[in-house]
């Protein structure tokens, strides 16, 4: 599925699968992949479609001796809410919902548009920079890391850390040691949360961790071994997917030159722009499921215990959906894409990652309007995120 033009590519092999092999079992993956905008929907609503995935996996399918050596990591990632049901999902999902809605993301913009004319400010007189690096990353790494309650300047732990822990969280087969370094990437992280969660119930503030500490209003009540996980979840989680948004965003505006300077001559489109760019090129290529009943799809018998993945990225370019899916338009209307998920596990930092864009992506535009792509980009290699290590860009292109 991965690797080679496909991986910074994936399209023309989706939209062929979608054509011709909407729900497809893959045997080197051991999985069935769902393609189509309507199926994908439908999964994401059906609770026969699990997340509990990591406990199984787990229990059941790995020796006493990989039980062992794995334990570390089980025992962070069986908190996290993206790998559980209702109603422990809901449990810790209610308390963090509050700081991500749409209300309280709203007051975040003042700071959003301080931290985004910082970070520009490095890069005006630059010719040559890595735009994820220099750009696309800091930005939502400083935004989650004052949200939460992490201090700004441990960003670049964060950032290692995080990209060990997603060869494993978004699947990279083939990359050599990836479960030992992931789980030594949890380890750390979780030992940093564990002091900082310690300093901070001493000394509660205005932030998630502060507010998951003192909560008194959910039965049962956290222990610190949820608070420390939802806490490395959200730190691991609360860039990774806007750093794709506003990297994969801005290549392909600048890939499709008369949307960069439509959008740049008419800013107020950005709403509009972003959903497109979340359509046409999102920071998720599918989710997992894992089957918990028997079911029909298509002609195809789908088994209990089956891992299914929901190809999103295929999905937003259904033409059954959409019209015109391959081209990049930024002035469509109609944008029902499944970019962050739908259902109960509908992606928690949306409205922040929709703010962040809005603002980084016009400011990029008015600040740098000669920007150009300079020379081949590098891409994570795992399945589910679609997002790049390094995107070289230069300053000097023709507008």
């Amino acid at each position: 599925m991965l690797g080679g033009e496909r991986l910074a590519d994936p399209y023309p092999y989706f939209a062929h699968m979608l054509a011709e092999h909407p729900v497809h079992w893959n045997e080197r993956y051991r999985a069935w992949f769902l393609h189509r905008h309507e199926d994908v929907l439908w999964a994401l609503r059906n609770p026969a479609f699990s997340s509990d995935r990591v406990r199984p996996v787990y229990e059941t399918h790995l020796s006493e001796e990989k039980r062992a050596a794995r334990a570390p990591t089980f025992e962070v990632l069986r908190h996290w809410m993206v790998f559980l049901d209702p109603p422990e999902h809901t449990r810790l999902r209610k308390l963090v919902m509050p700081a991500f809605s749409p209300k309280r993301v709203a007051t975040w913009r003042p700071r959003v548009e301080q931290v985004v004319q910082e970070t520009l400010a490095g890069l005006r007189d630059r010719e040559r920079f890595d735009f994820v690096a220099d750009f696309a990353y800091p930005i939502p790494a400083i935004v989650v890391a004052e949200l939460i309650g992490v201090p700004a300047q441990d960003r670049d732990l964060f950032k290692k850390w995080s990209d060990d822990i997603l060869t494993l969280v978004f699947g990279a087969q083939g990359e050599p040691g990836r479960r030992e370094l992931a789980q030594q990437g949890l380890v750390e992280l979780t030992g940093y949360l564990s002091d900082l969660v310690a300093k901070i119930r001493r000394d509660p503030g205005d932030d998630v961790i502060s507010s998951l500490v003192t909560a008194h209003d959910v039965e049962p009540p956290l222990d610190d071994r949820e608070i420390i996980a939802t806490c490395a979840l959200l730190v691991f989680g609360g860039h990774e997917t806007t750093t794709n948004l506003i990297a994969n965003g801005t290549r392909q505006l600048l890939r499709h030159p008369e949307q960069w300077n439509l959008l740049r001559d008419e800013p107020e489109r950005i709403t509009t722009a972003v959903e497109e760019l979340l359509r046409f090129d999102g920071p998720s290529r599918l989710e997992q499921r894992l089957l918990a009943e028997d079911l029909e799809l298509r002609g195809k018998t789908l088994r209990k215990g089956d891992n299914v993945f929901l190809v999103q990225s295929a999905a937003n370019r259904d033409p059954e959906v959409f019209d015109r899916p391959h081209e990049l338009d930024i002035t469509r209307q109609r944008n029902n894409h499944v970019a962050f998920g739908f259902g109960v596990h509908h992606c928690l930092g949306n409205f922040l990652a929709r703010l962040e864009a809005q603002v980084a992506i016009p400011a990029v535009l008015d600040a740098l309007p000669d920007l150009a792509l300079d020379g081949p980009e590098e891409w994570h290699t795992t399945m589910m995120s679609r997002g790049m290590k390094r995107m070289p860009v230069r300053r000097g292109a023709v507008s």
